[in-house]
């Protein structure tokens, strides 16, 4: 029998717990609200466990919203072809954003961190942060398809901000801040495209014989 195995699962095994307990704990109290008591409650764990995994709180938050964007993902983001058209490349990046925007896991755990933001600038701009990270893959294919010589801007980071809010306020913002329904299948098809070709119409340079 492997002991540090059987130990390695239990251990493996609280921390999900923990994870899922704080997202119940978070979704129900808000996030001042939630303490690392209550999720080890919830968790029917110590609060030593807890603090074991996570230092505090909001790497706590960080970590779920992060397990959302990879679970979303299902898989690292498709890195810059050269030679693939833009368009096609573009619109496979935008359509995984589109299917985390669409999780209901993940829009509320956003209005929970919207929440606790706004009592808090320091807070909410730590978060900010924290789902920027998770947003540098289309950055990174920007700034390599400028590199390439097939995008013409001289500032690839806000390039890709751009395009990230031309999704953003159709497939996030009123979802999270009006309660509107996720979109539908068709309804994503439609903002990609759209904003796929609003951003290859500023930024593309000419190919000639290259179509979307």
């Amino acid at each position: 029998m492997d002991l540090n195995a059987t130990h390695q699962r239990l251990t493996d095994r609280k921390r999900l717990a923990v994870i899922s307990a704080a997202i119940e704990e978070f979704l129900a109290a808000g996030f001042d609200a939630t303490s690392m008591d209550r999720i080890a409650a919830r968790a029917s764990v110590s609060k030593r466990t807890v603090y074991n995994h996570f230092p505090s709180k909001e790497a706590l938050f960080a970590e779920i919203l992060r397990q959302l964007w990879d679970a979303s993902h299902g898989g690292e983001a498709p890195a810059y072809r050269a030679g693939r058209p833009l368009r096609t490349q573009l619109l496979d990046l935008l359509s995984r954003k589109l299917k985390l925007m669409n999780d209901d896991a993940f829009l509320s755990l956003a209005r929970v961190a919207i929440a606790a933001g706004i009592h808090s600038p320091e807070r909410a701009r730590d978060m900010v942060a924290r789902l920027g990270e998770r947003e540098e893959d289309l950055t990174v294919w920007v700034r390599a398809a400028t590199a390439d010589g097939r995008l013409r801007t001289s500032d690839p980071m806000l390039a890709a901000q751009q395009l990230q809010g031309l999704v953003k306020a159709f497939a996030f913002w009123p979802q999270v801040t009006m309660g509107q329904p996720p979109l539908s299948e068709e309804e994503q098809k439609k903002v990609a495209d759209s904003a796929a070709d609003m951003f290859l119409a500023c930024y593309a340079c000419p190919e000639p014989g290259e179509r979307g």
